[in-house]
């Protein structure tokens, strides 16, 4: 099993930027993926961005792309979700989640993912 714990989320303004974490603990060497989702009011939950962990590769939602940035911390066992320029439309429940090597499914889909953290809110004021 793998455990996930997230951090980071708050109230920002639009424009601004907040850093999410995400904290593995457990069988971290079968998560080979760690993906950011969200789920705003009303909505489904929607691929934000995912990194794989081994070499760093990452896929963006086009939503966020060049705003929003994934990387990883190999000896904190921890993801980060760099959020930059921030709109209203951010606003949501993140979470992370990751998934075991050699899944076939595609890495947007949130079937795909094994593991999931509490998530944690984000909201961008006007």
């Amino acid at each position: 099993q793998v455990q996930l714990v997230e951090s980071g989320g708050g109230l920002a303004q639009a424009g601004g930027s907040l850093r999410l974490s995400c904290a593995m603990s457990g069988r971290t060497f079968s998560a080979a993926v760690m993906g950011w989702f969200r789920q705003a009011p009303g909505k489904e939950r929607e691929f934000v961005a995912a990194i794989t962990w081994a070499n760093d590769n990452t896929v963006y939602a086009d939503s966020v792309k060049g705003r929003f940035t994934a990387s990883r911390d190999n000896a904190k066992n921890t993801g980060y979700l760099q959020m930059n320029s921030l709109k209203p439309e951010d606003t949501a429940v993140y979470y992370c989640a990751a998934r075991r090597p050699f899944t076939i499914m595609p890495i947007m889909r949130a079937a795909s993912y094994d593991y999931w953290g509490q998530g944690t809110q984000v909201t961008v004021s006007s």
